[in-house]
């Protein structure tokens, strides 16, 4: 149980986790707080949303805001929205943590190095992936460079995926955070509802099931979300772009939607506990994605 907000050795503040697409930055959070508050793909981009995701400590409560991948690509306005939610979590964070792919470095890590710079914010180099690098001795010389690219309160690799320096990690964050009582109830894990997440589960099966063929342009919104005598009903609209992209999600004789459909289920009754009905439409909604009106109407936050 978080203690008292007038404890003097409790540290609460947010953590803006921040780096390029398809860091690591979700499987990270996830890692951190042992709970899948975000979705994950191996697909960039996956992360769209600002979602918080709350770890209880016996001495913290860190408040870890997933952002969105910054990139240079922002020709749609849901590009331009994420790299928007993104630079505000970082402005109005504590602490911040640089995820970085241990053996690449790219433009948009500079990108993000530099609004890192501009920000001011304090900030802890993530190294992650460091698993899946050939020659182990090149991992000196990364986090060398890195230090002489900014002042760093740390440098740290992880393997989010295996679980490895997260320990270490973890305590580095508390030991950075201001000295203050919890912002949330020691029983929340984030602030987002479960239409959100129930929302964030479909669209994370289509993204898996789908591959190179739909990586984008489709969304979910929750029409209803009803529990009745212990089982819970979930009707959901998949929201295409284009005519064309309603065909391949749903397949050959709907044979598409119902995997989805099926896999997305499962996953729901093993975190809610409960049975799941699910029901799952597609439509089309022509460019959504280049609509900042529409973004609005299906649940985007606009910063």
């Amino acid at each position: 149980m978080a203690p008292e907000t007038g404890s003097h050795d409790f540290r609460c503040g947010f953590v803006a986790v921040v780096g390029r697409p398809n860091v690591g930055k979700s499987t990270l959070i996830n890692a951190l707080v042992g709970n899948k508050v975000s979705i994950v793909t191996a697909k960039p981009q996956t992360t769209r949303h600002r979602i918080l995701a709350i770890l209880q400590a016996d001495n913290a409560q860190v408040l870890f805001v997933d952002t969105p991948g910054l990139h240079r690509s922002a020709g749609k306005a849901m590009n331009r929205l994420m790299n928007r939610t993104a630079a505000s979590a970082l402005a109005d964070a504590d602490l911040l943590l640089f995820v970085i792919e241990a053996g690449r470095w790219t433009e948009e890590d500079a990108d993000v190095l530099g609004m890192i710079k501009e920000s001011g914010v304090p900030a802890i180099a993530v190294l992650n992936k460091v698993d899946k690098l050939r020659r182990k001795d090149s991992l000196l010389q990364e986090l060398a460079t890195l230090a002489g690219a900014h002042s760093f309160l740390e440098l740290v690799p992880v393997s989010a995926s295996k679980g490895s320096g997260l320990e270490a990690l973890q305590g580095l964050i508390v030991a950075n955070l201001p000295v203050s009582g919890p912002l949330y109830p020691d029983t929340a894990r984030t602030d987002r509802g479960p239409e959100f997440h129930a929302a964030e589960t479909i669209r994370e099966k289509l993204t898996l099931a789908l591959h190179q063929e739909l990586p984008y342009g489709l969304t979910v919104a929750i029409e209803r979300y009803e529990e009745k005598d212990g089982k819970l009903t979930i009707s959901a609209i998949i929201w295409v772009e284009r005519d064309s992209q309603k065909g391949i999600v749903v397949g050959k004789s709907g044979g598409a939607l119902k995997k989805i459909g099926r896999a997305a289920r499962v996953e729901l009754k093993e975190q809610l506990g409960k049975p799941v009905h699910l029901e799952l439409w597609v439509k089309v909604r022509h460019n959504w994605a280049d609509s900042e009106q529409d973004l609005k109407s299906l649940g985007f936050d606009l910063p």
